[in-house]
């Protein structure tokens, strides 16, 4: 989980991604936010318990400020599964930046609000679990008019609709479009669309699908590396039938050990001529060695 939120942040820690992330979920795409309003936030903060020094984390934090006068604070947080502690979680991160603001030596005693977006990138289910507080916390009858309830702002990515995917304007739009198309087919067809960041967009859909090979493809020793996802899905391509031209050369060499071991000369020849003789020897041997 660790390598997948430094993924997740190296990513959304842009200010062009953030910005456009925030721009097309929270305000239907108007440029509310710009990148050049955004400061970085700490993402670490502490707090006390038993007597001890506790330290929370979310994973990417920033604040908006316009003329030296901060807004807001917005937060993104990643999820790859359903969390029913999720509404825990964020009054957690939203508190301690509420508490950072008391403390803070703020001349102008000013307060603004923190808002907390949750992505969801799980594509094959919906997020079936608590989004509120009061979803989560058994609360006796007589006392739930004096709780105050906290919603999450969720988002399931794979989920959007396709004008919602349109809208985005950053490498974003490659992630929510292939989360999307894998949850609508299974599949995903790439689009055009030139890369920004692109180690850091191909290495987020490594770590979030659990397949290396879209960051391998910034790996593999071509100049320049790939353009767009078209380019991506190429170099895998290229790589695999590599990979498998490898593969049966190495299986050619060890059979051929394997029958100069056992004195069958005559067979060796007719392997290398030979394709589904060579098939059948491999299967042989295969099947010999899993009965010893």
């Amino acid at each position: 989980m660790a390598e997948k939120d430094m993924a997740e942040k190296i990513l959304e820690s842009y200010n062009d991604v953030f910005c456009d992330i925030v721009n097309v979920l929270l305000f239907e795409g108007d440029e509310v936010l710009k990148p050049e309003e955004l400061e970085d936030q700490a993402p670490r903060s502490h707090y006390k318990a038993d007597g001890k020094l506790h330290e929370m984390e979310r994973d990417v934090a920033k604040r908006w400020k316009k003329e030296k006068i901060r807004i807001a604070c917005v937060g993104i947080e990643n999820q790859t599964n359903a969390d029913p502690d999720m509404p825990l979680r964020v009054i957690g991160y939203d508190g301690a930046e509420y508490r950072a603001q008391l403390l803070a030596d703020n001349e102008t005693n000013s307060r603004y609000p923190v808002v907390t977006l949750v992505l969801y990138f799980g594509y094959k289910r919906r997020w079936n679990l608590p989004t509120r507080l009061l979803e989560r916390v058994a609360v006796p009858e007589r006392f739930r008019p004096f709780v105050n309830d906290y919603k999450v702002n969720l988002f399931e990515i794979a989920f959007l609709s396709r004008e919602q995917v349109n809208l985005f304007q950053s490498d974003f739009r490659i992630v929510a479009d292939y989360f999307v198309q894998k949850r609508e087919k299974g599949d995903y067809i790439p689009e055009p669309q030139k890369f920004v960041h692109v180690q850091e967009t191909l290495q987020l859909l490594s770590v979030m699908t659990g397949d290396h090979r879209f960051e391998d493809a910034c790996k593999d020793g071509k100049k320049g590396g790939p353009c767009n996802m078209c380019d991506v899905l190429d170099r895998i391509e290229n790589r695999g039938i590599q990979q498998g031209i490898q593969q049966g050369e190495n299986l050619l060499a060890q059979l051929i050990q394997k029958l100069f071991a056992l004195g069958r000369i005559e067979d060796v020849k007719r392997v290398a001529e030979d394709k589904e003789y060579r098939q059948m020897l491999l299967k042989e041997f295969s099947e010999q060695e899993k009965e010893n």
